[in-house]
This record gives structure tokens, C-alpha cells and sequence, in this order.
């Protein structure tokens, strides 16, 4: 192992110049939904609740959007490898279309159905209630967010991930400002509560667009080509159907898969305790694989260059079995950090901060540790399938890897060990865990075998 992690040299700084903005812009994502969860966190554990429940929609948009943005990156990074703008700017086009169909026909639905989604998600009128007027003025939130979270997807496959890092710190700035203000009350506003939080996303969206949009038009580095925006050409087009597909139907069959199991909690008998526990312990979680993020986007970028320009199947090979190690050695630190402050942070700090009902703290206490032990095995998957095999152009068994497993062994487990055994809470937590049994030594049988490396522009042009 110690052999294959030796690199030439400036492979490290490469990698870190990558990662780091990536891993920063994941840290400043991931803090403005912790953000809204603190603020409304503070109003009790049914608010909290609600917004969990409500943030299952939108979490589906998130992913989706992640999707898109990932099956361009595909086509995108191996562009860039060649030089040719022109293509970048026409996958630009497309993803615009397709992000902004798609959000927007969500929102609607959201907007004008809030009841009746959140009824499926929870049968707690309660939550329901709470969560409406939330659910239908967030919705609207990620049409803005898709269209700035595409175009800083393409910065960071050209080598410029910063753009995305400064873009969204203002965001969050934004939204945690207009948290602060709009659910307590501050400086002369209204206090909206749940409200409140939905308002201060929607807006800092906004601001996020507008940023976006105003770099996207200075920019010279990477200028937009209208011609080739608006009319993307067949080729392009079909191309980013062919290898974009997998991976958004990866990413919506996955968070239809993750909300699936949101939603097996809303029913369990102590639905209110696990909901209130996922939505603090989700976002440490979050927190908490960013690095893995930052590095499985940054093997994308390196991996999907390496054959843009060229390389042969083993130097491609090679340089993702050292990405996918840095990967796991990373997770095992974050799982030894997990460890650690669960006893001396957590539990004596973190959980009665958000007043925590005793099941909420039994409940979020076995999350923790299950996502903890877990850590070094997602963290293999994470940079295997969104990193590496994507990059090669391998969506299709990537799709497979990925949701089979939570879909024909998560799922199932959960439902029987939660809603039909009313297992033990810590039960219930490994069975959200036990797809990363699965994914880990497939995808390692598949990566070893290198039918996964292909120069997919090339095939365009043919």
C-alpha cells in the first residue's frame, strides 16, 4: 500500500490545490442547512422534526441537481483535458435545460401539493402543519441553487474549484444572517419561526444566482458562448444523455433510497425522537465526509483529465488506486475524530444545546457511532463511484454499485428491524448502514478490473 501512495512529484500538491476549495465549499454547504437546523433547532423538537421531514423533497432536488452537475463533470474534465471550450460550453447548455426543467417542475409540485407530499413522508399532522408553508417557499429556493451549482461545477472540472468556495460562503453568510433575523425576530422583523428559516434560503439562493451569474458574464478564462449554450447540438446532447443518465438516475434512485429510509422513520413509534436525532446527526455526518467529497471531486477532475489527454489505462489505474487510498486513510482519521468527540463533545455539549428528548439523545447516540465505524469504507465508495468510475465513464455499473445495495439490503432491514420487530434503536441504525457491506468489495472487484477507463469524447466524435 505504502508502494502505490509514493507519487511523482507535485501529485499531493495537486491534489490538495483541488481539494481543499472543494472540501471548503462542502464544509460552507453542509454549515447553512446545519445553519437552519440550529436556529429552529432552538424553537423545540417538533420544529426541527418538521423541517427534517420537509428537507426530504428537497434533499431529492439537491441530489439530483448533484447528478446533472456530476454527469456533465464527465464529459466536462475529459474537455478540459483536450483543450476544447467549445464542447464545455455546449455540456454547459445542456445541464442548464435539464437542471432547470427539473427543479422547477418540483417546486410546482411542492408549492401546490405541500400537504400531500408531506403526507408521505410522515403521518404526524403535527409535523405537517409545521412544515407547509416551509416546504413551499423552499422549493422555489433550488431553481437558483441549480442553475449557480451547475456553472460552479464547471469551474471546478477547469481547474478553478475556489470559484464554488467563495460562491456559496456567501450564501451561507446570507442565510444565516436572514436565519438569525427572520425566525427570532431581530432588528424590527416579524418572527416567523420555521417560516423564517424557509424565507432566509430562498433568498440567499437568489443572492447566490446573481453572484453566479455576474462572474459567469466577466469571466475571461472561460467565457460563455451563447451559440453554443443555447443550441448544444445533437452530438453533445446525445452524449450527455448517454453517460449523464446513470448518474442521475444513480443520484435519484440514491436520495430516493436515503429519504426512503427518512420516511420509515416517520413512521416508527418513536418517529418524533428519530427524526429530531437524524436531523442534528445527519448534519454532523455531512460534515463529516466533506473531506471524502472534496477528494472523490478532485479524482474526477484528475482522473477524467488523465484520459482526456491521452494516458494509458495503466498510469489512469494507478493514480485512482493512490486517490481511493488517500480516501480511505482520510475516513479512518475522521472515524478516530468521531470516536473522541462523541463523549466529550457531544454528548455533554452538542445534544442538550438542541434539548434533546432522552430517545432523541439514545437515538442520535447510535447514529453517531454506526456513521463512525462506518466512515473508512464509505469514504472508499465515495471517491470509487461519484470519483473514479464516473470519470471513466463507467455511470452504468457506478448506478448499480451504488443503489442496488441500499435499495435490496438497507431498505429492507431497516423496515423490518424498525416498523415490523420494533428492534432496539441501535439495530435500526446499523441496518441504515448495511449497504456499505455490499458496495465496498463490488466496486473494488470492478475497479481492479479497469474495464471502467474509457475516453468517452472520443466517442463522441466517432
Amino acid at each position: 500500500m505504502l508502494r502505490a501512495l509514493r507519487r511523482e512529484s507535485g501529485f499531493y500538491r495537486k491534489l490538495w490545490t483541488l481539494s481543499l476549495p472543494m472540501i471548503l465549499q462542502n464544509i460552507i454547504t453542509t454549515s447553512l442547512g446545519f445553519a437552519d437546523t440550529f436556529m429552529v433547532g432552538l424553537l423545540g423538537n417538533a420544529e426541527m422534526a418538521a423541517v427534517t421531514a420537509a428537507n426530504v423533497p428537497v434533499f431529492i432536488i439537491q441530489v439530483v441537481i448533484f447528478g446533472f452537475q456530476s454527469g456533465m463533470a464527465v464529459l466536462v474534465s475529459q474537455y478540459w483535458g483536450r483543450g476544447d471550450t467549445d464542447s464545455i460550453n455546449r455540456c454547459l447548455g445542456v445541464a442548464l435545460y435539464a437542471v432547470t426543467g427539473f427543479s422547477t417542475a418540483v417546486a410546482l409540485v411542492t408549492f401546490f401539493f405541500p400537504a400531500q407530499v408531506l403526507g408521505l413522508i410522515t403521518p404526524n399532522q403535527e409535523l405537517v402543519d409545521l412544515a407547509v408553508r416551509y416546504i413551499q417557499i423552499v422549493g422555489f429556493s433550488y431553481i437558483f441553487n441549480g442553475i449557480s451549482s451547475v456553472y460552479a461545477g464547471v469551474q471546478r472540472c477547469t481547474e478553478f474549484p475556489a470559484f464554488g468556495m467563495i460562491l456559496f460562503a456567501i450564501s451561507m453568510c446570507v442565510n444565516t444572517f436572514l436565519n438569525f433575523v427572520l425566525i427570532f425576530g431581530k432588528f424590527g422583523a416579524p418572527a416567523l419561526g420555521v417560516t423564517g428559516a424557509a424565507v432566509a434560503t430562498f433568498t440567499s439562493r437568489a443572492v447566490e444566482f446573481l453572484v453566479a451569474a455576474a462572474f459567469a458574464l466577466a469571466n475571461r478564462r472561460l467565457p460563455l458562448r451563447w451559440g453554443c449554450i443555447l443550441r448544444p447540438g445533437r452530438a453533445v446532447l446525445h452524449a450527455f444523455i448517454r453517460y449523464s443518465t446513470p448518474v442521475v438516475c444513480n443520484e435519484a434512485l440514491w436520495s430516493l433510497g436515503t429519504s426512503m429510509l427518512t420516511v420509515i422513520m416517520g413512521h416508527m413509534s418513536n418517529s418524533q425522537d428519530m427524526l429530531a436525532a437524524y436531523a442534528l446527526i445527519g448534519n454532523i455526518d455531512k460534515i463529516s465526509t466533506v473531506v471524502c467529497f472534496g477528494i472523490a471531486a478532485s479524482a474526477a477532475v484528475i482522473v477524467g483529465k488523465e484520459i482526456g489527454m491521452g494516458r494509458d489505462k495503466q498510469r489512469v489505474y494507478e493514480v485512482s488506486w493512490t486517490l481511493l487510498l488517500v480516501s480511505m486513510l482520510v475516513g479512518a482519521a475522521v472515524m478516530a475524530l468521531l470516536l473522541v468527540l462523541l463523549p466529550t463533545f457531544f454528548r455533554p455539549v452538542l445534544f442538550p444545546l438542541f434539548k434533546l428528548a432522552p430517545g432523541a439523545v439514545e437515538a442520535a447516540t447510535c447514529l453517531s457511532v454506526v456513521y463512525a465505524v462506518f466512515m473508512p469504507m464509505r469514504a472508499f465508495d465515495i471517491t470509487n463511484i461519484t470519483g473514479v468510475l464516473r470519470a471513466g465513464g463507467d455511470g452504468k455499473t457506478a448506478v448499480l454499485i451504488d443503489t442496488l445495495p441500499l435499495w435490496l439490503v438497507a431498505i429492507p432491514l431497516m423496515a423490518v428491524s424498525g416498523l415490523v420487530l420494533h428492534a432496539p434503536t441501535w439495530i435500526v441504525c446499523i441496518a441504515m448502514q448495511a449497504e456499505n457491506v455490499c458496495k465496498c468489495p463490488i466496486g473494488l472487484v470492478r475497479f481492479h478490473s479497469k474495464k471502467w477507463i474509457n475516453d468517452i469524447t472520443r466517442a463522441v466524435e466517432d
